[in-house]
């Protein structure tokens, strides 16, 4: 189960990073759900494949340099930790944010993504 769950990470990441919101909706089940970090304290969560795809098609097109690098992903079973830095250019300057997701993986697919950030 760990080689599975880190396979579906690193196709995650690399999908994410190309700004591929149809490589994710591959990658995501029916009724995943996403917990983003924003607004402050808790973030929103977003719940349905559709709804979760739409989400980033609107966040790749708003943030068309982002980039996620992944620092460290410990995998355990069904559950992963991916901790990353976001990258991008904010008013013309190098700009980046750290954080964390916590993944779950159930059977074969990203049933669960939450987002954590320091602040």
């Amino acid at each position: 189960m760990t080689e599975t769950t880190r396979m579906v990470i690193d196709r995650f990441n690399e999908a994410f990073n190309r700004h591929d919101a149809d490589g994710l909706a591959r990658l995501l089940s029916d009724d995943t759900v996403f917990e983003d970090t924003s607004p402050v304290p808790d973030g929103q969560r977003i719940e349905g494949k559709a709804a979760v795809v739409e989400f980033w098609r609107q966040w790749f097109a708003r943030n068309p340099d982002a980039l996620f690098e992944s620092e460290d992903v410990i995998v355990s079973g069904d559950r992963a930790v991916v901790c990353w830095v976001y990258r991008k250019r904010r008013n013309g300057q190098p700009w980046h944010l750290r954080g964390v997701d916590v993944f779950t993986i159930r059977d074969g697919k990203v049933a669960a993504k939450l987002a954590y950030v320091k602040a």
